[in-house]
């Protein structure tokens, strides 16, 4: 029985739904092994947590939308640099 797990910050009931319902969709195709087989778990971990790049996640997300309200001096965007989505 595949056994598929999530760590993540904090989820809306829909993101689970869809991360649940797609990942579960697409480890069937690839795999081909029915849906039914597979269990999905996630786990939601607090931003204080864990990190990237030394800094807590919440620390993270809060120079992110701070970059992103304003521009870097290439005149871009400041977050086109950053690897967050939109």
């Amino acid at each position: 029985m595949p056994y598929i797990t999530v760590e993540s910050g904090a989820l809306s009931d829909q993101q689970k739904e869809e991360l649940i319902k797609h990942l579960t969709e697409i480890s069937s195709e690839i795999m081909k092994i029915p849906q039914q087989f597979f269990v999905t778990t996630i786990k939601e971990v607090p931003d204080k947590n864990f990190g990237i790049g030394g800094k807590t996640i919440d620390k993270v997300k809060a120079e992110y939308i701070k970059l992103s309200e304003g521009e870097n001096a290439e005149g871009e965007n400041a977050h086109s640099s950053l690897a967050f989505p939109n």
